[in-house]
This record gives C-alpha cells, sequence and structure tokens, in this order.
C-alpha cells in the first residue's frame, strides 16, 4: 500500500521525505529553531478526508533516534488537521487518534498521570458537545486547577470532554514494530506487536485523514492554562521510516 498514488507527499525547511527499497522515509536534515521543518505523507486535499470507523491501521516503523533523543514530534494515525503551518484564520478543534511522539518542551499533557511529552498512544476530540458546554468556564478553570487537590478532581472531567485518552508506550523507536490502530464506533484498541497497549473509551468523530511525518516543533497545552508553541534546533539528521502501512475497513 506504500507504493499506492493516493498517498501526498509533502515538505517544507529541511524536510525530505524519499521512497527506496519498498521504506518509505520522512526526514529532516540538521535545522534551526527559526525555520519550520517538516516532511510528511498524507492522503488527502484541503481537508477531504475519507476515513471513519470502523477500521483497522497497521504500520511497521522505526526511528533514527530514541525516545531520549529525537527531537520536535512525529508519528502516524488519524487526524483533522486542525492547524496549517502559515495558514489564516483560526485552527480547527483537534481530533485524533493516532501514535505519537514529543520531545520536551513539548508538554500536552491531556491525561492524567500521562506525560506530556514521550511516545503514546492517544486519542481527542476537542469537538464534543461536553467540551463546548465547558469553554466560557475555562479562564476559571485553568485558575482552579493551578491547586492540585483541585486539578485531581476537576481534570477528569475536562479529560472526558475533549476525549482524552493516553498511554506511554515502552519502545525502542529506533527498531522495527508492528503498530496496530483499531478505530470503532465507541473505542480505539492500540496493539505493538501483536500486544495490546492502550484502548481509549473515546471515539474521535470522522472522517479523519491519515498522515504520517516528523517535524522540529513542540506544542505546551495544560490543565492549567499554560499554552505555547515553537521550533526546536536540530543538529542531526532524523527520521520516521515506515515499510508496511495498511488500511482496512472491519
Amino acid at each position: 500500500m506504500l507504493g499506492d498514488p493516493r498517498w501526498k507527499s509533502w515538505s517544507v525547511g529541511s524536510g525530505v521525505v524519499s521512497f527506496a527499497d519498498h521504506t518509505l522515509t520522512c526526514a529532516i536534515d540538521p535545522a534551526s529553531a527559526q525555520q519550520y521543518s517538516d516532511a510528511q505523507i498524507t492522503d488527502y486535499q484541503e481537508r477531504a478526508f475519507s476515513w471513519s470507523p470502523p477500521l483497522r491501521l497497521t504500520v511497521r516503523a522505526w526511528a533514527s533516534h530514541s525516545t531520549q533523543e529525537l527531537k520536535g514530534t512525529a508519528g502516524f494515525g488519524f487526524w483533522n488537521e486542525p492547524f496549517v503551518p502559515g495558514e489564516r484564520g483560526l485552527p480547527r478543534l483537534p481530533r485524533a487518534a493516532w501514535f505519537f511522539f514529543g520531545s520536551p518542551p513539548n508538554n500536552m499533557a491531556l491525561a492524567k498521570g500521562v506525560p506530556g511529552w514521550g511516545w503514546k498512544a492517544a486519542t481527542i476530540d476537542a469537538g464534543r458537545i461536553g467540551f463546548l458546554l465547558l469553554v466560557p468556564l475555562a479562564p476559571l478553570g485553568f485558575l482552579l486547577m493551578r491547586i492540585p487537590a483541585l486539578y485531581r478532581w476537576l481534570w477528569p472531567v475536562g479529560q472526558r470532554a475533549i476525549g482524552g485518552s493516553e498511554a506511554r508506550l515502552d519502545v525502542d523507536l529506533t527498531q522495527p514494530h508492528d503498530y496496530e490502530l483499531e478505530w470503532h464506533t465507541n473505542r480505539v484498541i492500540f496493539r505493538v506487536d501483536g500486544t495490546q497497549v492502550h484502548v481509549s473509551p473515546h471515539s474521535p468523530r470522522g472522517p479523519l485523514g491519515f498522515i504520517a511525518w516528523i517535524d522540529n516543533q513542540y506544542a505546551v497545552v495544560t490543565p492549567q492554562g499554560r499554552f505555547n508553541f515553537g521550533l526546536i534546533a536540530t543538529t542531526e539528521r532524523q527520521w520516521l521510516a515506515l515499510d508496511r502501512l495498511e488500511i482496512q475497513p472491519l
């Protein structure tokens, strides 16, 4: 399926997408913190997404660096492309089901008890009615959740509202692994090498588009109202490689 003409490559900055020996590689060469660099493949144009549950995604992938050494973000799965660098206008509320990596200073601490960075199996759907109803209360909520006891009490409500569910993966990124994502209407099941590693009770609404990427950006989004976005300098070539990619209806 990797050779399917549906896949559209895109790169910017020092990003490079290549296909050789039945392996797709998304890479970024050394980049400064003043330049956005990205290499990705997708299967959509102008947010015309085609995937809805139930389906199974199977990917065999590995990376150039370990989770301690890789910089920026990387991963693969389904999302609604809420933000396009350089695009004007307000971003969309994010919806995604994917395997996602973010290095420090990334800190998207959206699941209680799970660090805001690392290699994760994750879901989010911030377009749910529960989240929209809570938006007017967000400024007060941010302040209250800076008190640890109130955070422990209040954030589970917010996490359910955004459909947030994550598990950090203890996987050697530099070695090939088989990743599987089963997207059902009422849950998302994640497996690595045939072993179940996470079940999200939240299923993001479709349709969504497929993406596999690596870039040098970071984002800070916390329940305490801390928000920041920026770029990370990279000093070495780093890449994400895939030699198997299948999407099958269930």
